[in-house]
């Protein structure tokens, strides 16, 4: 019996730290794939095509949203970002379980294609941790940190469009929480579980 991979959505406010969490989810999980986003933009030092960012053209990118060929795609400072939609229906299909760490606004564009999926919000301690791990990044005006918090406050509302919410107080208890999330939904009952009756039938 092969049963359909998970496709495991992870999203939430900036400083919220899902990057964090993923990456430690995929330290202690290497069965878990993760899909690598194009995008338009030039590829920076260091970056490799196909492992950082599946680099493309305009043109390109343009014919792949008029095939339909993203999950989820945007427009960010005139480049284009998106999620190829074949790599992650491919891997789900063979049984495997592929990760997306994307924006809130991403995730909310693949719902709408594959609901199916396990859509995961990640949510600070407080507001007052938030503030404290943006401040930390040394990169933000007075102006942009109050941008940032405000928009954290609407991106919270809509959390209700999530199946899972996962509060990071510290890095291994997300991660646990995430793991223990992941574990559930593979035991889910679904359209799959006629495959295991029959088998049990089959082998009484």
């Amino acid at each position: 019996m092969n049963r359909k991979g998970l496709l495991i959505i992870v999203s939430g406010p900036s400083g919220a730290g899902k990057g964090t969490i993923c990456k430690e989810l995929l330290k202690r999980d290497s069965g878990i794939l993760v899909s690598v986003s194009a995008t338009t933009r030039q590829p920076r030092n260091g970056e490799v095509d196909g492992v950082s960012y599946h680099f493309l053209s305009r043109d390109q990118f343009v014919g792949l949203i008029e095939e339909d060929g993203f999950l989820e795609h945007a427009c960010v400072y005139d480049n284009y970002y998106g999620t190829p939609k074949d790599f992650v229906v491919d891997q789900i299909s063979a049984g495997n379980n592929v990760l997306l760490e994307i924006d809130i606004q991403g995730a909310l564009q693949v719902k709408k294609k594959y609901p199916e999926g396990v859509f995961v919000f990640i949510l600070p301690p407080s507001m007052k941790t938030l503030k404290t791990r943006i401040e930390g990044r040394g990169s933000e005006t007075p102006e942009s940190l109050k941008k940032r918090l405000s928009s954290a406050v609407s991106e919270i509302e809509l959390i209700k469009n999530y199946d899972y919410f996962i509060v990071n107080d510290t890095v291994t208890n997300a991660t646990d929480t995430l793991q223990a999330i992941i574990t559930a939904e593979k035991c889910r009952v679904n359209a799959d579980i006629e495959e295991i009756v029959c088998r049990f039938k089959e082998e009484k």
